[in-house]
C-alpha cells in the first residue's frame, strides 16, 4: 500500500513538474516600433473550452499599423488554474506597439 501512495505521488509530483508556460507571439506589419505596451487577461472556464472574455488585439493596439502580440499562460495565472483545479483558465495578452 505504502509503494502504492509512493508511486502516486511521483507519478502527481511528475505531472506538476512536466507542464509549461506556453507562449504565442505574432507581429503585425513590421512589428513594435515604439515599445510601448498594453496588457489584457483572457478569462476561460474548464481548461479554457468556454470563454467568458478575450481581449481584442487590435483594439489594445489604437490604430497603431505596426505592432507585436504576444499571448501568454504566466506562473501567476497557472497558479490561478491549479488552485481552481482547471475551473478558471486565464491567459495574458500583451500588445507591444
Amino acid at each position: 500500500m505504502k509503494k502504492q501512495v509512493t508511486k502516486i505521488c511521483m507519478l502527481l509530483a511528475f505531472a506538476f513538474v512536466m507542464t509549461s508556460c506556453y507562449t504565442y507571439t505574432y507581429n503585425v506589419g513590421n512589428g513594435s516600433q515604439t515599445g510601448v505596451e498594453v496588457k489584457k487577461k483572457n478569462h476561460y472556464l474548464i481548461y479554457g473550452l468556454a470563454n467568458i472574455s478575450q481581449s481584442d488585439p487590435v483594439e489594445m493596439a489604437g490604430g497603431a499599423e505596426n505592432y507585436q502580440v504576444t499571448i501568454t499562460h504566466t506562473f501567476v495565472d497557472g497558479l490561478i488554474n491549479s488552485l481552481t483545479f482547471g475551473i478558471y483558465n486565464p491567459t495574458t495578452t500583451k500588445v507591444t506597439k
